[in-house]
């Protein structure tokens, strides 16, 4: 029985709890947030807190919080003997205290609480200090997923960074879409065929393979005439500079 404690209270750590709390070999021992009122449902299942003294004690402590409340959160589990880590894609392991076991655990998928997920299938990256500390990490990554990685904090910020693009990025281009459908009195629902098409291909293909547009044919007049539709001057940069992009990559003139 691995007995753990989650810091944190957004949608990671909720679904963190929700996965943890149904696996029969993980003891979710206590949870921490700050606002104790965003844990108040859990607490038939856990201890519940809001004061740093009156931590338990555990095998592993999760912090699944903002990058930014990383260190000082460490700084308050000083003396627990229990190996510590984050689940940030960005941070290193050198934003935990020199002094404690320190890990990461970082589950590679875009969490929302409102929707469910599907935790045998996301990728878990993985890293500790000690050797003893990533066994029981991989360990406990095992209960949740099929797919455990060991990954460097180097790596893990480049797996970030990539992820920032096909995700954040990539989702925000769909808000823009939405945008100008919406301005032309069009359904967005047109073009999930599309996105998921689009979704589809690089499953089994290489993204490079399987471009297409105006960008990659060097449609000018067409790339001319979307930018005198745009009427928002930073979308039409946007536009502009992933053109370039797509030129650039297939050896294409502006």
């Amino acid at each position: 029985m691995i007995r753990i404690i989650i810091l944190g209270s957004g949608n990671l750590a909720t679904h963190l709890f929700k996965a943890f709390v149904a696996c029969p070999t993980i003891e979710v021992v206590q949870c921490y947030a700050r606002d104790i009122t965003k844990i108040d449902q859990y607490k038939d299942q856990a201890h519940i807190t809001d004061d740093f003294t009156k931590l338990l004690e555990a095998d592993i402590y999760i912090l699944a919080v903002s990058d930014d409340a990383i260190a000082k959160i460490s700084q308050h589990l000083r003396g627990k003997r229990g190996l510590v880590v984050h689940t940030s894609g960005s941070a290193t392991l050198d934003v935990l205290l020199p002094n404690q076991r320190r890990g990461s655990f970082y589950p590679l998928q875009t969490f929302t609480k409102a929707f469910p997920v599907d935790f045998k299938v996301i990728p878990i990256c993985i890293e500790a200090v000690y050797e003893e500390d990533f066994l029981l990490l991989h360990k406990l990554a095992d209960h949740l997923s099929d797919k455990v990685v060991s990954i460097s904090s180097n790596q893990r910020q480049g797996l970030h960074l990539a992820a920032v693009f096909v995700n954040n990025f990539t989702n925000h281009l769909y808000h823009i879409g939405n945008e100008i459908c919406e301005a032309n009195a069009i359904s967005f629902d047109l073009l999930k065929p599309l996105i998921q098409e689009t979704a589809h291909k690089i499953l089994s293909n290489p993204p490079l393979s399987t471009q297409t547009g105006p960008a990659k044919r060097n449609d000018k007049g067409t790339i001319e005439k979307h930018k005198t539709l745009l009427q928002k001057h930073y979308h039409k940069e946007i536009y502009s500079l992933l053109s370039e992009s797509i030129k650039n990559t297939y050896g294409q003139k502006l």
